[in-house]
């Protein structure tokens, strides 16, 4: 068994515990600013200016069973975009999109009507002369802000992002900033049983990944 931290990150909060800014600048919010559980470390990690669902826990096979690229684990997202968004755009996100660093793996794209969710601080500005659209996209790979990319690259900008699924973890029941502490029964055979030094909870090296994201 292992513990694991469902927590809603909210709009422009660190995925990390310290803000490592300069002297003198002015201090960004960070996951200290919620969670104070000792020894325990985000397993991927969401943009700052992204909200919604960020997993923690202190076990090391655990974090790399959700981390890693090559598990692929999915995680789904719902995105307001600018614009209505097309059918032609659906599908090429579906399929996938070619971006700088490569082409994006097949996704499942849907547009969706607006969700039910808590008001963003500050809110999204809108225009007038301007509709917006919400679609949901679950992606099985994390690259670099890949989301805000994607939906670039098709012509749709993303003005609102929120993570509302990793695996089968949800957000349901979890307002901005509120976590939920559970239990998980890791799988027999995972890559980190067969190469144990990935299972040791390395707190220097997870918070080298922490810093680079």
């Amino acid at each position: 068994m292992a513990d694991l931290i469902l927590f809603n990150k909210p709009f422009q909060a660190l995925c990390q515990f310290t803000d490592e800014r300069a002297a003198g600048q002015k201090p960004r919010a960070t996951l200290a600013d919620w969670i104070r559980i000792p020894d325990i470390y985000p397993a991927g990690r969401l943009d700052y200016d992204s909200e919604g669902l960020l997993l923690l826990t202190s076990d090391g096979a655990l974090q790399h069973r959700i981390a890693s690229p090559a598990l692929k684990m999915p995680k789904t997202y719902w995105v307001q975009v600018e614009g209505d968004i097309s059918a032609s755009a659906i599908r090429e996100l579906s399929t996938g999109v070619r971006l700088k660093d490569g082409h994006t793996r097949p996704a499942q794209a849907r547009k969706i009507p607006e969700p039910e969710l808590w008001p963003r601080v500050p809110p999204v500005r809108r225009r007038d002369t301007v509709p917006t659209s919400w679609i949901e996209l679950i992606i099985t790979e994390g690259r670099n802000r890949q989301v805000r990319r994607m939906t670039a690259a098709v012509g749709f900008p993303t003005l609102r992002l929120i993570r509302y699924r990793i695996g089968d973890w949800t957000l349901d029941g979890l307002e901005p900033g509120k976590y939920r502490r559970i239990s998980v029964n890791l799988p027999a055979a995972t890559q980190t049983e067969k190469h144990p030094a990935r299972a040791r909870p390395a707190r220097a090296r997870m918070q080298r990944r922490i810093r680079r994201s």
